[in-house]
């Protein structure tokens, strides 16, 4: 049984457990797209989208070629929506609570970039050809209003050895997509239909 002696419930026991915040902790912490941080966000080809609604929170992953993420001031940024499962899970907690938080990585680059602000799902025809690709554009666009904007320390991915080649592992050693669908469905689903047909899938329906 978890002694709950244990068991940390208020900011000053945190505070003092972990020590004072370091001054560049705080420094680096922006209200804007600071030219510093603006490479990162051109660099990046991949971000952590978070959301709040009424069910829960969300994480869902947004990712295109390098500088899909464009920079329209410095307090505002678009995020093309592309096609995916249709749970638009995200966007449906943006209509209830328009707070969002991105982690932008960067392959073989240690610090990552976090930003909060809010956002609006935005359908503007000029708006989404601006991101077409391949003559598709997205469905929608999120401008986000920026409020906080800062780099995190490399620690975590050099921890996790996230961008060692030699960390990498085969897909095959863990389940594929038609055989976890298979399992949690009981069968219902034909797994191996599933995963023989899902390259193909992938490549028509990307963009």
């Amino acid at each position: 049984m978890a002694d709950e002696n244990m068991l940390i419930t208020d900011s000053d026991e945190l505070e003092q457990l972990y020590g004072a915040i370091a001054k560049p902790s705080l420094t680096k912490v922006t209200d804007h797209i600071h030219p510093a941080y603006r490479p990162f966000i051109e660099a990046s080809p991949f971000v952590a989208l978070a959301t709040s609604g009424p069910e829960g929170l969300d994480v869902s992953p947004r990712g295109d070629p390098a500088g899909f993420i464009h920079i329209e001031d410095a307090k505002t940024i678009l995020l093309p929506d592309r096609r995916g499962n249709n749970r638009i899970d995200s966007l449906r907690n943006i209509l209830n609570d328009n707070r969002v938080a991105l982690l932008f990585l960067i392959p073989g680059i240690g610090e990552t970039l976090r930003i909060t602000g809010t956002a609006e799902i935005r359908k503007d025809p000029a708006l989404l050809a601006k991101f077409s690709i391949n003559n598709h554009p997205p469905k929608t666009v999120l401008r986000i209003s920026v409020n906080s904007v800062f780099f995190q320390c490399s620690r975590a991915i050099i921890r996790s050895k996230l961008w060692d080649p030699a960390t990498q592992i085969e897909r095959q050693t863990l389940p594929s997509t038609g055989s976890i669908l298979s399992m949690i469905s009981q069968s219902e689903i034909d797994g191996l239909a599933y995963d023989e047909a899902l390259p193909g899938r992938l490549k028509t329906t990307l963009y």
